[in-house]
């Protein structure tokens, strides 16, 4: 009787272990299924594209083998030249598409977005470089003379770290999550992510400029330069005293005058600047200019006030880093709406060229108080930096 029960639980285990296999064998073909489903879903987020980046990938295939400036020039009829007044009123509109090379790259100590001053205007202590491309012209350095002349300097360039869908509305730092329309604001995130900067013309050397005033990114393309002329850049004011005038007294003459080359201003047009910034202005007889106004969230808001604790007083003399540097991107606020508000951020850390910045908010007292700066952990207190990289505060000489 004992020997059947044995064989009877050797059976059972038996048993046991075949369905034991059976289950593993069933797992196995589960997690292959499941790798397969993975990797499909992983492919297909890859290669996702919404129909607006379809649409602009269609574009740009049909646009390849064309020369850029019949690109930029294209119509919708240019793909369909024989199709009949129907069709061609039934295909949808190319978008327009135009290319730019860049003509250099701008240097600067904020290697990523985190902290960048918001305009050239708060970061007026960090001085950058503009390096013009050496394929650009056979000297390139030639397209620069003459403009020593001038103080300050408008640059063009290509946010190129911004990578997400534009949106019609964003939430700029000031209105605390409250949405405005993108073209109201200085937001990066554009349809056209075009960056637009005044800045302190510092020295010209060779192909490079250097200038103080940094609200861009370390390695930013740039567009385009052009030099800053208060006469047609400033607005027009009551406090100025200037008046909504054109250069030339006389009409007639005006549009009776040869037209001068592209880039080229005629002598009319060059003494009636100058007459025009030499001559005082009778307001009695013209209209009193318009005021020049900005929303009331534009307006400067509170400034932080910013401390030193005595450890990062002391870091700050031993790495030779300009305290004013630091207090013009702290003072101003560099967290976002979602740091600020949302994730209720207090500590926070940001790089500026060799060191990083540890800071603490207390947003009761309007205060930040930098706890700790270091060198950047894959840099040496030792490392020598480009020129260009160094946090250099402004001679007020």
């Amino acid at each position: 009787m004992l020997q059947n029960e044995v064989e009877y639980l050797k059976n059972q285990i038996q048993v046991a272990r075949n369905e034991i296999n059976k289950l593993r064998q069933q797992v196995r073909s589960l997690q292959h299924k499941q790798r397969k489903d993975v990797d499909g879903i992983a492919d297909l987020l890859k290669n996702y594209r919404c129909e607006g980046c379809r649409q602009l990938e269609r574009n740009c295939d049909n646009n390849a083998t064309l020369p850029l400036n019949v690109i930029a020039k294209r119509t919708p009829t240019d793909d369909n030249i024989e199709a009949g007044p129907l069709q061609q009123q039934q295909q949808p509109p190319l978008t327009t598409k135009i290319y730019f090379n860049s003509i250099g790259v701008i240097r600067t100590c904020f290697p990523e977005k985190r902290a960048v001053p918001r305009q050239s205007s708060v970061g007026g202590h960090f001085r950058g470089q503009i390096d013009l491309r050496a394929d650009l012209f056979t000297n390139p350095e030639h397209a620069l003379e003459g403009l020593e002349e001038y103080s300050h300097l408008w640059i063009i360039y290509h946010f190129h770290k911004n990578m997400a869908h534009p949106k019609a509305k964003v939430a700029p730092p000031r209105l605390t999550g409250e949405r405005v329309g993108v073209f109201a604001t200085r937001s990066p995130h554009r349809p056209c992510p075009i960056g637009l900067s005044l800045v302190e013309i510092d020295k010209i050397d060779g192909s490079c400029i250097s200038f103080y005033g940094i609200d861009m990114i370390d390695e930013t393309p740039v567009l385009d330069i052009k030099p800053y002329i208060p006469y047609y850049d400033a607005p027009i004011t009551q406090e100025t005293g200037r008046a909504s005038l054109g250069l030339c007294d006389n009409a007639s003459d005006f549009y009776d005058s040869r037209q001068d080359p592209d880039g080229e201003e005629s002598e009319m047009e060059l003494l009636g600047a100058t007459a025009m910034a030499q001559t005082p202005v009778n307001f009695s007889n013209y209209a009193t200019p318009p005021p020049v106004k900005v929303p009331a969230w534009v307006q400067a808001p509170t400034r932080l006030h910013v401390e030193f604790n005595e450890r990062a007083a002391a870091q700050l003399k031993a790495i030779n880093v300009q305290q004013q540097c630091i207090v013009d991107v702290l003072e101003a606020d560099p967290r976002s709406v979602y740091l600020r508000t949302k994730y209720n951020s207090q500590i926070f850390t940001f790089q500026l060229s060799e060191v990083t910045v540890t800071c603490k908010f207390d947003d009761k007292n309007n205060l930040v108080t930098v706890l700790q700066i270091r060198p950047t952990d894959h840099m040496t207190v030792g490392e020598e930096t480009s020129p260009t990289t160094k946090l250099v505060e402004k001679s007020n000489a």
